[in-house]
């Protein structure tokens, strides 16, 4: 699939998790940054992330949309790049070969994401844990594949359920703007998947109800299969040292 003509626009979705409550303290800023899609973002938006100490950019969409949009701006910039799809195969991911948008649906997608990419999350949180500045993590939304992987840093770092579910949850005051500024971009994706997307109505369910419900179902789910959350990461390869080396990071050690 070719790239596609963007639009560049600023994200709608953007989040430093500075602030939070963990073990010992609380996150400081420039350390973890957490948003919508980063491939269309306008110069001065890279520019400003930059400034600020970005080093890092951790993509987590699937190969077909890295190939819709390019990198965009930030190629510019001596910024690392990491390609890491937590969904390999956005067609395969979906049940009778339609996307399915609940929030129930989303939470036991979450769960296969750690379950089955869980050395793509480990290799995430190595890059956070040693780049020298500010990591941003980002998917389309800056919601599902992202707040997976913020999930998994927030409890690396001691984070309680309440505080990882209420980061999670901002995301839902913005579902409107982060589905406007992505639907040119979705819209070719679900087109070079055969979906019609003139007829496509399911992420209206996104908008109701509360988001808490699946980034609850993911924890639990989780304690209930592995008895501890990170159980599938540690047998992935996360490592006390690149536990530790989160935490001295997170606090400013």
């Amino acid at each position: 699939m070719t790239t596609i003509e963007l639009t560049l626009s600023a994200p709608v979705n953007l989040r430093d998790l500075g602030g939070i409550p963990i073990d010992g303290g609380v996150l400081r800023e420039g350390v973890a940054i957490r948003t919508d899609d980063l491939a269309y973002v306008t110069p001065e938006v890279a520019s400003d992330l930059v400034a600020n100490g970005l080093t890092a950019i951790i993509d987590l969409r699937s190969p077909l949309e890295v190939t819709t949009t390019g990198r965009g701006p930030l190629a510019d910039y001596s910024v690392s790049y990491h390609h890491l799809p937590l969904i390999a195969d956005v067609g395969q991911s979906m049940k009778d070969g339609r996307p399915q948008f609940s929030h129930e649906s989303m939470g036991e997608m979450y769960v296969g994401m750690v379950e089955v990419a869980a050395p793509q999350l480990v290799t995430a949180l190595n890059i956070i844990a040693y780049t020298p500045g500010a990591a941003a993590f980002h998917c389309a939304a800056g919601r599902d594949r992202t707040g997976v992987l913020a999930a998994m840093l927030l409890l690396v770092l001691g984070a309680s359920d309440d505080d990882i579910v209420a980061d999670y949850a901002l995301t839902g005051d913005n579902m409107r703007e982060i589905m406007r500024r992505s639907e040119p971009v979705m819209g070719a994706m679900w087109r070079a998947l055969g979906i019609d997307v003139s007829t496509r109505d399911e992420t209206t369910a996104l908008l109701e109800g509360s988001m808490e419900v699946s980034m609850r179902m993911l924890l639990q789910t989780l304690r209930d299969r592995h008895g501890d959350a990170l159980a599938p990461l540690r047998a992935a390869g996360l490592s006390a040292n690149t536990e530790a080396r989160l935490r001295e990071r997170a606090l400013g050690a």
